[in-house]
């Protein structure tokens, strides 16, 4: 399969909460463990079946503890087991936020080259 990432991805313990944004009815938050993260992007899993297309807010808990605020456009779903894999590309994000991502992918991939 072609890689189609623009950035590197890392595995990232964490959880987020994730809400609708173009349906206030459905304003639901919705646990989900990160697989993996870059600057551009998210893969993820999640009990909760989302749509594809639709943009969801994230608050994101990175490995310093901080929590980066962001909006998600869902442009995969995957079934696995009893829940559902998905790739999100972030939208609007800050570089200031975007820059603590590559910093981290960055010193990971000084660590795996010693």
């Amino acid at each position: 399969m072609e890689e189609r990432r623009k950035s590197n991805r890392r595995e990232l313990v964490s959880t987020i909460v994730v809400k609708r944004l173009d349906n206030p009815a459905l304003n639901e938050q919705v646990e989900i463990d990160i697989v993996d993260v870059s600057k551009t992007g998210i893969g993820f899993s999640c009990s909760k079946a989302l749509e594809i297309g639709a943009v969801y807010e994230a608050y994101l808990r990175i490995w310093t503890q901080e929590v980066l605020h962001a909006f998600l456009e869902i442009v995969r779903i995957e079934k696995k087991g009893s829940g559902f894999g998905y790739g999100g590309i972030f939208i609007g994000m800050p570089e200031m936020d975007a820059a603590r991502i590559e910093v981290y992918d960055t010193v990971e991939t000084l660590n795996e080259n010693m």
